[in-house]
C-alpha cells in the first residue's frame, strides 16, 4: 500500500471512529492510479464508457482504438476519422460529437490535456468540463484514478452518497451538499475515504 494510504487510514480512524470500524471490516485500501497511456486516451476512454456496462464498453472501446494506426487514439487522427467510421465502431452520434470536441480542443490547445497534472484540482475540473460530454463527475474520476489526487470527494456519485448514508445512519440518501459537509473532516484524504464509501455502498448487510 502506498505510504500515503497508511497516513490516510490513520487520519480517518482518528477523526471519525465510524471509519475506523469500516476500515477494519473492509481491510487494506486497494486504490491505485492508472498510469498507462496518455491523459487524452484516459478522457476519451471515459467518454466511450459512459452509460455502458463494462463488457459492452470494453468491446466498443477496443473497436475505437483499432481505428488508429498504432491502436493509440490521438487528437489529429481522430479529427480525420469519418463519422461513419466512428459509428461503425459502435459509438453513438452523441459520443462521436463528444470525442470530436475533445480532439478539437486538444488540437487547438484550449484544453492543456497532457499538462493537467500541473493544475490544481479545481483548475483540472474547469478545464475538462469545457469538453462536451465531460461533467464534474468525470473530471473527478480523472483526478482520482488518473492523476492520483488524494483529496477528491465525488459528491455527485451515487455510490458515495449511499456510502455516506450508511456510514452516518441516515434514513434518506444525502444530497451532494450534505456529502460535502460530511466529508470536511476526512480532508485531506477524501479520495481514500471515497474508496471505502464505495465498498460500504456495495455491502448487502452493514454490521
Amino acid at each position: 500500500m502506498p505510504p500515503r494510504h497508511h497516513r490516510a487510514l490513520q487520519h480517518l480512524r482518528t477523526v471519525d471512529p465510524r471509519f475506523g470500524a469500516l476500515i477494519e471490516r473492509v481491510g487494506a485500501c486497494a486504490l491505485t492510479r492508472e498510469r498507462r497511456g496518455t491523459n487524452f486516451q484516459a478522457v476519451a476512454r471515459s467518454i466511450v464508457y459512459q452509460q455502458l456496462s463494462g463488457k459492452a464498453a470494453a468491446t466498443i472501446h477496443g473497436r475505437f482504438c483499432a481505428l488508429f494506426a498504432d491502436g493509440t487514439p490521438t487528437a489529429a487522427p481522430l479529427l480525420r476519422l469519418s463519422d461513419a467510421s466512428l459509428r461503425g465502431a459502435g459509438l453513438s452520434g452523441q459520443k462521436t460529437r463528444y470525442l470530436r470536441d475533445l480532439a478539437a480542443q486538444t488540437a487547438a490547445g484550449s484544453v492543456p490535456i497532457e499538462t493537467l497534472d500541473a493544475l490544481s484540482d479545481e483548475e483540472v475540473i474547469r478545464a475538462l468540463t469545457t469538453v462536451k460530454g465531460v461533467g464534474r463527475w468525470t473530471a473527478q474520476m480523472f483526478l482520482m484514478f488518473r492523476l492520483g489526487r488524494p483529496d477528491v470527494l465525488p459528491e455527485l456519485d451515487l455510490g458515495v452518497q449511499r456510502g455516506v448514508q450508511r456510514l452516518l445512519g441516515l434514513r434518506r440518501l444525502p444530497p451532494p451538499k450534505r456529502v460535502v459537509t460530511a466529508g470536511v473532516r476526512w480532508a485531506p484524504y477524501r479520495t481514500v475515504a471515497s474508496w471505502y464509501l464505495w465498498r460500504l455502498a456495495d455491502e448487502r448487510v452493514v454490521s
